[in-house]
C-alpha cells in the first residue's frame, strides 16, 4: 500500500496541511523578485537626442567643408574612404563589446544575399558619398542644403522606375513644389558652378537609388536593420570600393605634407564625429516619431544655411531665401501629408490659446518679437546679399573714402 501511494505522488507536488488550493504548484526556477524587476527607463529627455543628432549632423557637414575646401585638402574620395574604414573598425569593436549591434543577430545574412543586395547598395552608397564630398569643393554649404531638398523627388522617381513605389499625379504635384523652390534658389545663387551642381545632382540620384534599394531589401521582415547594423554590413564593402577609386584618382597625387597640414588628430576627430552621427540616429529613431524627425531634418538644414553665413560669410540672396522657403514647405507637406499637418496645426492653436489665457502679456511679447524678426528679415532681403561679404563691405568703404577725399 505504501508503494502504491508512493507511485501516485507527482514530483512537482508538495503536500501541505490546510485548505486545498485550486492553483497547481510550480517549482521555483528563478528568484521572483529578480524576475519582476523592470528595466530602468532612460533618464534623458527626447530633446537631448534631438539636439545631439542636429549638432552632430551639422558638425559633420561643416567639418568636411572646412577640411576639403578651407584647409586645402582637396581629396574627397580619400576622406570618404577614411570615414568608412573608421566606421568598419568601430562597428566591429561595438559588435564585440556592446549590445548596440545585437540587431544583426536577427538578420539572416548569407554570402548570396550579401553579394546580391549589400554590394549593389554599397556601391550606390559609395557614389553618393563621393559626389557629396566633391560638391564641397565647388559650392557653399548653404546652397548644397538647398539642393538636398530635392532628395524626396529623386526617391519618388527612382521608386516608380524600379516598381517599389506607385507614384500618382498628386504625389508628383506635391514634389513639383519642391523642384520649383530649388530652381528659384538656384537662379538666386551668386557663386553658381555647374560642375558642383552636377556633382550634387549625381549625389542626390545615387542616394535616392540607395534608399529605394534599401526599402526593397527591408520589405522582408527577416532583413530589418537599424542604421548602425546597416553600417556594420555596408561600411566594409564601401571602404573597399572607395579605396579602389582613391588609389587610381587621388592617392598618387596626395602628399604627407598636405596630411600633416590638416593634422592626424583632426582627421581622427572628423571620423569620430561622422561615426557618432550614425550612433545618434539609432537612439533618435527609438525616442521620437516620424513627425519629429522630419521637422528636425528641416530645422537642421535651416541652421546649416545660417551657420554657413555666419562662419564663412556665404552670400545668400533674397531670391534664394524665397525659393528655399517654398522648397521647405513643399518638403514638409510631402513627408507629413495634409491630414497630419491639419491635426498638428489644430493642436498648436489649442495650446497657443491656452497659453494666451494663462499668460497674455508674454503672448504679446512673443507676437511682437516674431513681427520684428519678419521685418528685419524682409529688410535684410532688400540688401544685395546676406552674410558677411568682405568684398562688398570693402567696396563700400573704398567708395566712402574716395568721396571724403574728393570733398
Amino acid at each position: 500500500m505504501g508503494v502504491e501511494n508512493e507511485k501516485e505522488r507527482v514530483s512537482a507536488e508538495v503536500i501541505r496541511s490546510g485548505p486545498e488550493s485550486t492553483v497547481a504548484p510550480v517549482l521555483p526556477t528563478v528568484n521572483p523578485a529578480v524576475e519582476r524587476k523592470e528595466v530602468p527607463a532612460s533618464t534623458f529627455h527626447p530633446a537631448v537626442y534631438v539636439i545631439t543628432w542636429i549638432s552632430l549632423s551639422s558638425a559633420t557637414i561643416l567639418f568636411n567643408k572646412q577640411i576639403l575646401d578651407k584647409w586645402g585638402f582637396h581629396y574627397p574620395v580619400v576622406l570618404t574612404t577614411w570615414h568608412l574604414l573608421f566606421a568598419t573598425l568601430m562597428t566591429q569593436l561595438l559588435a564585440r563589446t556592446t549590445k548596440l549591434l545585437d540587431g544583426r543577430k536577427t538578420v539572416k545574412m548569407t554570402g548570396r544575399i550579401y553579394l546580391r543586395a549589400i554590394v549593389p547598395i554599397g556601391a550606390f552608397f559609395s557614389l553618393s558619398l563621393i559626389c557629396g564630398n566633391m560638391t564641397y569643393l565647388y559650392l557653399s554649404v548653404a546652397f548644397i542644403q538647398m539642393l538636398k531638398a530635392t532628395t524626396p523627388v529623386a526617391v519618388l522617381i527612382v521608386g516608380s522606375l524600379l516598381g517599389v513605389d506607385s507614384a500618382d499625379k498628386k504625389k508628383f504635384l506635391n514634389v513639383s513644389v519642391i523642384v520649383i523652390g530649388v530652381i528659384i534658389a538656384s537662379f538666386g545663387e551668386i557663386k553658381f558652378k555647374l560642375i558642383g551642381f552636377l556633382f550634387q545632382l549625381g549625389g542626390v540620384v545615387f542616394e535616392a537609388t540607395r534608399l529605394v534599394l534599401v526599402q526593397k531589401l527591408l520589405s522582408s521582415a527577416e532583413y530589418k536593420m537599424d542604421p548602425l547594423v546597416s553600417l556594420y554590413y555596408f561600411a566594409p564593402v564601401c571602404a573597399i570600393m572607395n579605396f579602389c577609386v582613391a588609389a587610381v584618382v587621388e592617392l598618387p597625387k596626395i602628399s604627407m605634407v598636405e596630411v600633416y597640414k590638416v593634422g592626424l588628430l583632426t582627421f581622427l576627430a572628423n571620423a569620430a564625429v561622422a561615426f557618432a552621427l550614425n550612433v545618434s540616429v539609432v537612439f533618435l529613431i527609438g525616442k521620437t516619431s516620424s513627425l519629429v524627425m522630419t521637422l528636425c531634418g528641416v530645422l537642421k538644414d535651416i541652421l546649416l544655411v545660417f551657420a554657413s553665413i555666419m562662419i564663412w560669410g556665404t552670400p545668400v540672396t533674397a531670391l534664394q531665401y524665397f525659393g528655399y522657403g517654398i522648397a521647405l514647405c513643399g518638403l514638409v507637406y510631402f513627408k507629413l501629408g495634409a491630414d497630419t499637418l491639419k491635426a498638428q496645426f489644430s493642436e498648436a492653436n489649442r495650446q497657443w490659446a491656452e497659453y494666451g489665457a494663462k499668460r497674455p502679456a508674454m503672448r504679446k511679447v512673443i507676437v511682437f518679437g516674431i513681427i520684428l524678426l519678419v521685418i528685419v528679415g524682409l529688410l535684410g532681403g532688400i540688401a544685395p546679399s546676406a552674410g558677411y561679404n568682405k568684398e562688398y563691405l570693402q567696396s563700400l568703404v573704398g567708395q566712402n573714402g574716395a568721396g571724403d577725399k574728393s570733398t
